[in-house]
């Protein structure tokens, strides 16, 4: 796992009641931050390795 978090885990929360909007997932587990950060971590290397691939230096969008 890299040092420093990509999720910034205070900002879960307010962004589960934006996105629920019937308010009917009012709860967000700790465990929540530590797999969103395991999850973009995954997708990050992912989209690095498809760069490569394509001789790029740049990360783009459609790496993602």
């Amino acid at each position: 796992m890299a040092k420093g978090g990509l999720i910034i885990r205070s900002n879960i929360k307010k962004i589960v009641r934006e996105l629920d909007k019937d308010n009917s997932v009012p709860n967000v587990a700790e465990e929540v931050g530590r797999a969103l950060e395991r999850k973009t971590e995954e997708i990050l290397i992912e989209a690095i390795k498809r760069a490569k691939e394509n001789g790029r230096r740049t990360l783009q969008a459609r790496d993602l």
